[in-house]
C-alpha cells in the first residue's frame, strides 16, 4: 500500500511540474507577441541600443566564416593602411589632428557610428540617413527630408563638438566609415555642379571671379564681375597653381578625401565606394542593426557625372596639366585602389 501511495505522489508531482512548465511557456509566448505587436522588428527604431555594437558585428560576427562582403572590406582597409605606410612622408605631414580637422565626421550616438562625409559622393543621402538615425523618431523616410535641410550644419552633430577625451572614446568605440569615388569623376561632378549651374551664384562670386581673374587673359568686365562662365581648363589651372594651394585649403567639394577624412590618422572600419553605393550603404545599415526598416535611398539620376563625361572634359587638358593634377589627387587614387584613367596622357 505504501509503495503505491508513493508512486501516486510522484506522478502528481511530475504532472504539476509539466503543468507549470506549459503555463510558463504560454505566458512567454503571449509576452513575445505583445512586444512584436508594438515593434515588429524587435528594435527600438528611434534609438536602437542592441547588445552587440556595429564594431562587434563587423569584427566578431556570430557566424565564424567571413562573408565575401567582409573579406572585400578587409582588403579595402588593408589598401588604405599599405598606402599610408608607403607614402608616410606625404600622408602624415601632420602628426596630430586638431578638433577643426574633425568637422566632417558626423556622430550617431544611438547606433555608435561615425560617418565622414565627402561632397559629391552621395553625401546628401547619407546625411539624410544620419538624420533619421539620430532624429529619435522625428524622421522616418530619408527622402522626405529636403536636400537643403540635410546640409544645415546644426541638424547633425560632428566630432569636433566633443571634448578631447570624448573624441578619443568615440574614435575607439564607434564604427567609422566613409564613401569614396573615382577622384577625377568626383572632380568633374563638382565642376559641373558649382560652375555650370546658374543658381550657384555664391560659388561664382567666391571662386569663379578669382579663377577668371588669374587664368583668363583679356577677360571681360562682365566675366570678372559675375564669374559664372569658368571653363574646365581654367578650373584645372586654378587647382594646380601653387599660389592657390598656398593661399587657402581647397573647398570641400574638390578637396582630396585624405585631407577631408584623414584616413592615415583615423582607421576607418568601412570604406564604401560610389561604384557599389547601394550594396555598401546597406551593409553599413545591416551592421548598425537597422536594415529591417531603413534602406539606402535609390533613384535614377540622369544628370550623374559618368566616366564617359569625365573623359570628354579631360580631352582639352594638356598632358602637362593632367600630370600635375594627378599628383594633387594621387593619394586618393592609390589609397582607394583607383587605377590611372586610360584617357590620361601623363608625362
Amino acid at each position: 500500500m505504501k509503495p503505491a501511495l508513493l508512486e501516486v505522489m510522484r506522478v502528481n508531482r511530475i504532472c504539476r511540474m509539466v503543468l507549470a512548465t506549459c503555463l510558463g511557456s504560454f505566458i512567454l509566448v503571449i509576452f513575445y507577441f505583445q512586444i512584436m505587436r508594438r515593434n515588429p522588428f524587435g528594435v527600438d527604431i528611434c534609438c536602437r541600443k542592441g547588445s552587440r555594437s556595429p564594431l562587434q558585428e563587423l569584427y566578431n560576427p556570430i557566424q565564424l566564416e567571413l562573408s565575401n562582403t567582409a573579406v572585400l572590406h578587409q582588403m579595402r582597409r588593408d589598401q588604405v593602411t599599405d598606402t599610408c605606410r608607403a607614402n608616410s612622408a606625404t600622408s602624415r605631414k601632420r602628426r596630430v589632428l586638431t578638433p577643426n580637422d574633425l568637422k566632417h565626421l558626423v556622430v550617431d550616438e544611438d547606433h555608435e557610428l561615425i560617418y565622414c562625409y565627402v561632397p559629391k559622393v552621395a553625401c546628401t543621402n547619407w546625411k539624410r540617413l544620419m538624420m533619421v538615425l539620430t532624429g529619435r523618431g522625428k524622421y522616418s523616410d530619408p527622402m522626405e527630408i529636403p536636400a537643403n535641410e540635410a546640409h544645415v550644419s546644426t541638424n547633425l552633430k560632428t566630432l569636433n563638438q566633443y571634448s578631447i577625451p570624448e573624441i578619443n572614446h568615440r574614435l575607439k568605440s564607434y564604427m567609422k566609415f566613409l564613401f569614396v569615388r573615382e577622384p577625377f569623376e568626383r572632380l568633374v561632378s563638382a565642376y559641373r555642379n558649382k560652375f555650370t549651374q546658374k543658381y550657384n551664384t555664391s560659388f561664382h562670386k567666391r571662386y569663379g571671379t578669382k579663377i577668371i581673374k588669374r587664368q583668363r587673359k583679356n577677360a571681360t568686365q562682365e566675366a570678372l564681375r559675375k564669374g559664372d562662365d569658368v571653363k574646365f581648363e581654367e578650373f584645372v589651372a586654378y587647382l594646380i597653381d601653387p599660389h592657390t594651394q598656398r593661399e587657402e585649403p581647397f573647398n570641400e567639394h574638390w578637396q582630396t578625401v585624405y585631407s577631408l577624412c584623414h584616413p592615415c590618422h583615423i582607421r576607418y572600419d568601412l570604406v564604401g565606394k560610389y561604384e557599389t553605393l547601394e550594396e555598401d550603404s546597406n551593409y553599413v545599415l545591416q551592421l548598425a542593426g537597422v536594415s529591417s526598416y531603413l534602406k539606402f535611398p535609390t533613384y535614377a539620376k540622369s544628370t550623374r557625372t559618368t566616366d564617359e563625361m569625365t573623359t570628354e572634359f579631360f580631352q582639352n587638358i594638356s598632358s602637362e596639366h593632367q600630370t600635375q593634377l594627378y599628383e594633387v589627387y594621387k593619394l586618393d587614387f592609390l589609397m582607394f585602389n583607383y587605377s590611372v584613367p586610360s584617357y590620361l596622357k601623363l608625362e
